[in-house]
């Protein structure tokens, strides 16, 4: 954002556990204050607000026909992501909607389309494409030191309990979650999608090997690249204790291993080292703690993403990640519910 900015105001529609994360990010970031949050839930909003020195309104029209609201955190459950976004769009308010996009296509289609009609600027939160980690992996696939690309594995290997699920109604159901790959895998799916280019193809398997739950709680699929690359998704919320995220990307000259957000291994051709010296090879207690906690991850990369959306409104562009880019990984975790209920591949058209 420029120097000359003006304050941007922030109002919050959910007061759950990812609500405090946005509120933290909102705090760090200079021309942005949180004014107002609204949850269906009774005293939610209230006790929400208190912490944080914002006012409460007691639904989302209210919050939406505040003058001070510029922007919207939609953090609700995902099935009513594109709900609550549309009207926030139609109200001429920015959008921070939380990962997925929402969990049908249909209803991403909905909300891309609301937030274009209304002039407003839409991203969807994938907050690990601004982890130092990434970054320099999208500069050295720039570069192209890895040269043709040969190979790549994104893999959630992280643990829930059975309470976690039982903790909020819509968790673990079709309407209003999808499973481990919908909710927790998509980080990175999404930066499989943005490191490797379209998926074409995908043939997949899914499993509720450990919760009682609608949903799946392991989901491995195998894809195919547009560019003739082939890779594999794993994600799970059975894996006691919880593992780093991991992303391993390999071509022809060389491979980069990530994991929760910073580069672990790096090798180019005869060379390979481990840890290399300017790069932290432990994730980090923050970083790890999510494989096991939900609320244990850490507030830069949301304020980075966040910050991006507001420069973005500022010069009149594109966010680092808009609508469609969110609209992209959705596809895909959608073509892998598909295939696993099939029993057969899905195509994509490139996504």
């Amino acid at each position: 954002m420029t120097s000359g900015a003006p304050e941007r105001g922030f109002g919050i529609v959910g007061t759950g556990v990812i609500a405090a994360m946005h509120a933290a990010a909102i705090a760090t970031l200079p021309r942005a204050r949180l004014a107002a949050v609204t949850d269906v839930a009774d005293g939610a909003a209230a006790a929400f607000a208190v912490a944080r020195g914002c006012a409460a309104e007691p639904g989302l029209d209210q919050l939406l026909a505040r003058p001070d609201v510029d922007v919207v955190c939609v953090c609700v459950p995902s099935g009513l992501h594109a709900e609550v976004g549309v009207r926030a769009a139609r109200a001429d308010k920015h959008l921070v909607v939380e990962k997925p996009i929402d969990v049908t296509l249909a209803a991403a289609d909905r909300l891309i389309e609301a937030a274009r009609a209304a002039g407003v600027t839409l991203t969807v939160i994938s907050q690990h494409r601004f982890d130092p980690g990434l970054i320099e992996l999208k500069r050295l696939l720039g570069d192209g030191a890895l040269g043709r690309l040969v190979l790549a594995e994104a893999s959630t290997k992280w643990y829930r309990t059975q309470a976690y699920y039982d903790s909020a109604a819509w968790r673990g159901t079709w309407a209003m979650d999808g499973g481990s790959l919908m909710n927790q895998g998509i980080h990175y799916v999404d930066l499989l999608r943005w490191c490797m280019g379209p998926v074409t193809e995908v043939t997949a398997v899914c499993a509720t090997q450990a919760h009682q739950v609608e949903v799946e709680d392991t989901a491995l699929a195998i894809v195919r690249f547009g560019s003739g690359a082939v890779g594999t998704i794993l994600s799970s919320t059975a894996a006691y204790p919880g593992f780093p995220q991991r992303l391993e990307i390999t071509g022809t000259d060389g491979t980069v291993i990530v994991e929760d957000g910073r580069i672990v291994r790096r090798a180019f051709g005869a060379q390979a080292t481990a840890g290399d010296p300017g790069e932290d090879a432990d994730p980090g207690a923050g970083a790890a703690g999510a494989a096991a906690d939900p609320a244990a991850i850490e507030v830069a990369s949301h304020a980075a993403q966040i910050a991006d959306l507001l420069a973005a409104v500022e010069e009149g562009r594109a966010p680092a990640v808009d609508g469609q880019a969110g609209r992209d990984a959705l596809e895909i975790v959608r073509a892998v519910y598909e295939s696993a209920r099939t029993g057969a591949p899905v195509g994509l058209a490139g996504s």
